[in-house]
């Protein structure tokens, strides 16, 4: 049975930088050999860097690895130093002049808690990288996960400390689908078992009563939630399965359910969500059962995200209960 998370997937590794005085960090997941992508891109707040290498119509045909970082648009600065990394291993595009690691990244927006002039740099980057292993993936307030938190409809003294989950799902044959999530939603996270809130908004800073995001929306008894800072879900779907970009493409959309299934409200103006989804592996699948697998294992990945979060920066998280 699987355990790792994303690392069950053969070729793929993974590591954190942190800064726990600051509270922001950045996380990379490496692929040896390369990994065919896709991106589904479903909120509007995003930042990012060299999706294009993503599309079906670019020229390159495989990505090294995919950075997600805190600190906002700042953060974005972390995926120069896997570049870094990576071309002192050899490891890139081959031209006739040199190598060129094809490195995709996304930020999320974690400057409300801890230091806002905190931001993950190169150099994390590059330590993120030299972290990189196949074992068992941490998770909780580590890595892009360290400053996230969720729940801020009501403002930051009523939200609740998140950070990094990921899982794995087997289907027959051999094929594994795996995500890791970095959960920093605006919204509330939910237990589609039950619909129970599980982590999000609660109704005063000293209670750990929720106050359901969605219904305050609906009704708007909120306040306007435009002053409630940068949000965003970052999910990374990988797969031992054999895919194209177009294929990539299209697991990834199939994983962005997992995140409407566990978010509420989700893909909202105020939060940047983006799935990624890869493909390293030569085993042969269904895309729709693969698609099947990537909404559930996103789906549990996000459950994991704020039940491994520890309290952190004045907030309550499940891990310490």
């Amino acid at each position: 049975m699987p355990t790792k998370g994303l690392t069950d997937i053969p070729g793929v590794s993974v590591g954190h930088a942190s800064d726990y005085t600051g509270l922001t960090g950045c996380t990379v997941v490496m692929f040896a050999g390369g990994a065919a992508g896709g991106v589904d891109i479903r909120g509007s707040a995003t930042g990012t860097q060299e999706l294009d290498l993503l599309n079906p119509l670019h020229l390159t045909e495989r990505v090294d690895a995919v950075v997600l970082a805190g600190g906002s648009a700042f953060g974005l600065e972390a995926a120069s130093g896997v570049r870094r990394y990576l071309e002192h291993k050899g490891v890139g595009f081959r031209t006739p002049d040199a190598v060129v690691p094809l490195v995709p990244a996304a930020i999320l927006y974690d400057l409300a808690i801890g230091k806002a002039s905190a931001r993950p740099t190169r150099e994390m980057g590059e330590v993120a990288a030299g972290a990189a292993s196949s074992a068992a993936v941490p998770e909780g307030a580590v890595g892009a996960g360290t400053g996230a938190t969720v729940g801020k409809l009501l403002g930051m003294s009523h939200a609740m400390k998140s950070g990094v989950g990921t899982a794995t799902v087997e289907l027959p044959g051999g094929v594994l689908v795996s995500a890791l999530a970095v959960v920093n939603a605006v919204g509330d996270v939910i237990d589609p078992k039950n619909g129970q809130i599980l982590a999000g908004a609660r109704v005063s800073p000293d209670s750990m009563e929720f106050a359901n995001s969605a219904e305050i929306l609906e009704h708007g008894h909120g306040q306007n939630p435009l002053s409630k800072g940068g949000n965003t879900t970052l999910v990374v779907v990988v797969t031992n399965a054999k895919l194209n970009k177009l294929g990539a493409t299209k697991l990834a959309e199939f994983g962005s359910l997992g995140t409407a299934r566990t978010i509420g409200p989700v893909w909202t103006t105020l939060d940047g969500d983006i799935t990624f989804a890869f493909s390293c592996g030569s085993v042969d699948a269904d895309i729709n059962a693969l698609g099947v697998a990537a909404a559930d294992a996103v789906s549990q990945a996000i459950l994991r995200a704020v039940r491994m979060a520890p309290a952190l920066g004045g907030l309550p998280g499940l891990a310490s209960k």
